[in-house]
């Protein structure tokens, strides 16, 4: 009787050590950790580059919590995004190859994402999921492209592809104007850390888009007399008198990761404080190569170019007691399959109205020896196409390079392997006719105007046209406002489509001086018009320069206010809005930054 109870003793723990070892051998999702879903944090730098973090070996930042992510988690060598900023957002939202989603530009509407791709967001928030987004969205101003209409439940930052004050800037808060706390990423964290501390007992995604260390080149004192009489010691490969390095700009961006590097601190701290960290998948990557010739790993190329430098990143992912603890995954990787991968990892399915071009990741993370098939992963931007097989890279001029022996890209390879470089030219060519990529001239889609589900529309100067005298405050749209509107016959133009019947009130942010005060300015779409007096000063210097560690490119900015121009009727349907004067009173009627259209209830 002893015996035989030994041996079904014996048998019964046989079983349950087998059980335990194929539960540890298959992933982890979801559904397997009871009833409450895991959290995301998805962290996004922007314009960081792969060396841009002590992780990666570069001895002149300090980056201890972004590489502990790595340390705890799994760090993928070879991850690879777009080479700007708007493209690798579209790519890793709807996990779809850019140019299908309507994205072509960073700016003047070829920034937007279309609204019928499905967001990762939107995934998420059926799935009961609370979703935030803090930071730079850069896929559409207006909804239904507004983050609000593509899955997030709430929105604290800025739509447009960059801002022109890093300082209590004007920011948004779904849609609505308002004034920002401080350095701008401390305050996005800040919001991120409320976030959690508000749904900590239920699942969430938190998407953190920081803004930096994208220009202008601005970073608190803290941070910057770490850097500003620092001696690099690591330099950029390309250095030459077309490429020199612009020492004070490669400091400022070290600064700035190492102020993200702080607030990923944050981010980590908090969800330990709530016991949250072996309930939350936490992401670190950023969205384009270095916006700047710096230290990168030796590789070619920088932000904006799709050679390795330009489109590589880091990327780790961290599920404490889930994911193994210093994993590194050698298989190439991209933007296209965070969505895939997490909804495998949370157990939501990726039920989208579009096939998804990424792939689960989900074997890479959790197998010693994944059965795993050679892919391409594509890189496109400007009219410039590359690929990268494994081993391989095809770049835009259609020289082939072995980067697992070459990852500067030095030796064309191509006389020795004609069929593989003819091989791949044929892919790219196949790729770009089936994504067919789209330019401004085929882009149809006016901008949008009362969305009926939401209360707020901006029309952002950047979105305008100017006629006449009037001029852009600098070449560059995206933090623009309009000067010079000195005669009657100047105007500015929005090429809108109203998306349903409304009344809305409708605000100016401008500036007027006070011998200028006296104009009236009109607003029109087709039959609908209002026009006001211009009667309060506001005269504002511009800013930006005195927070600058370097000169920028981009425009400076001013505090722009808002002016009640009064109440718009306005009919469903396309056309042109209009903004012009009824009477120049001085040398120039205003300023304008940006009109605020609110739906009337």
């Amino acid at each position: 009787m002893h015996i035989r109870l030994s041996i079904v003793l014996f048998s019964v723990l046989i079983c349950l050590m087998g059980c335990q070892k194929k539960k540890e051998e298959s992933p982890k999702t979801g559904n397997s950790r009871g009833d409450k879903r895991p959290n995301i944090v998805l962290i996004l730098a922007d314009d960081q580059g792969w060396g841009d973090l002590s992780g990666s070996g570069n001895t002149d930042i300090r980056t201890p919590n972004i590489d502990a992510i790595a340390k705890y988690g799994v760090s993928f060598k070879n991850f690879y995004v777009q080479p700007v900023c708007s493209p690798t957002r579209a790519e890793l939202l709807t996990g779809r190859h850019f140019p299908r989603t309507g994205v072509y530009a960073t700016s003047s509407g070829g920034e937007r994402m279309d609204y019928d791709e499905t967001t990762l967001a939107e995934i998420l928030k059926n799935a009961g999921y609370q979703t935030a987004a803090y930071g730079k969205w850069h896929n559409g101003t207006q909804p239904p492209y507004h983050p609000n209409s593509q899955g997030f439940q709430d929105f604290y930052g800025f739509a447009s592809g960059h801002w022109g004050n890093y300082f209590s800037p004007m920011l948004e808060h779904n849609g609505q104007p308002v004034n920002g706390n401080g350095f701008l990423v401390d305050d996005l964290t800040e919001h991120g850390l409320g976030f959690i501390e508000k749904n900590w007992d239920t699942p969430f995604f938190l998407y953190l888009p920081f803004n930096t260390p994208h220009s202008p080149m601005q970073v608190p004192d803290e941070y910057w007399n770490h850097f500003k009489d620092k001696n690099l010691k690591l330099y950029s490969t390309e250095r030459d008198a077309k490429n020199a390095e612009n020492i004070n700009f490669n400091r400022a961006a070290l600064a700035m990761v190492e102020n993200i590097d702080y607030n990923v601190g944050r981010i980590m701290a908090k969800l330990r404080k709530l016991y949250l960290e072996d309930d939350t998948i936490v992401i670190y990557l950023t969205d384009n190569g270095p916006n700047s010739f710096r230290w990168n790993g030796n590789m070619r190329g920088i932000k904006g170019s799709t050679d390795e430098g330009g489109v590589r990143t880091p990327f780790y992912i961290q599920w404490k007691d889930s994911l193994p603890e210093g994993k590194t995954i050698p298989q190439i990787a991209s933007a296209l399959d965070i969505l895939p991968t997490l909804s495998r990892l949370v157990g939501v399915p990726p039920i989208t109205a579009k096939p998804i071009d990424g792939k689960d990741l989900t074997p890479l993370l959790f197998e010693k020896n994944p059965e795993w098939e050679d892919r391409l992963i594509y890189n496109h931007w400007n009219g410039k196409t590359s690929l990268r097989t494994q081993k391989y890279r095809l770049d835009a001029e259609n020289r082939l390079y072995d980067l697992q022996k070459d990852r500067g890209q030095k030796t064309d390879i191509s006389v020795r392997y004609p069929k593989l470089r003819d091989s791949l030219v044929k892919a790219k060519k196949d790729w770009l006719y089936e994504v067919q990529p789209q330019t401004a001239k085929t882009d149809t889609r006016p901008f949008s105007l009362g969305h009926p589900s939401y209360l707020y529309t901006q029309l952002p100067a950047r979105d305008g046209i100017p006629h006449g005298t009037i001029e852009r405050s600098n070449q560059y749209p995206n933090d623009s406002f309009f000067t010079n509107w000195s005669t009657a016959t100047d105007s500015i133009t929005w090429d809108v489509e109203v998306l349903a019947d409304g009344h809305f009130d409708v605000e100016l942010y401008y500036t007027a001086t006070k011998e200028n005060l006296g104009s009236i300015v009109e607003l029109s779409l087709g039959n609908s018009r209002i026009a006001k007096k211009i009667r309060v000063m506001n005269n504002p210097p511009l800013k930006g320069m005195e927070n600058d560690r370097v000169p920028r490119k981009e425009s400076y900015v001013k505090d722009f206010k808002p002016m009640d121009l009064g109440t718009m009727v306005l009919k469903k349907g396309k056309g042109t809005l209009t903004l012009k004067t009824l009477k120049v009173a001085g040398s120039e009627v205003a300023e304008v930054r940006l009109l605020v259209f609110r739906k009337v209830e």
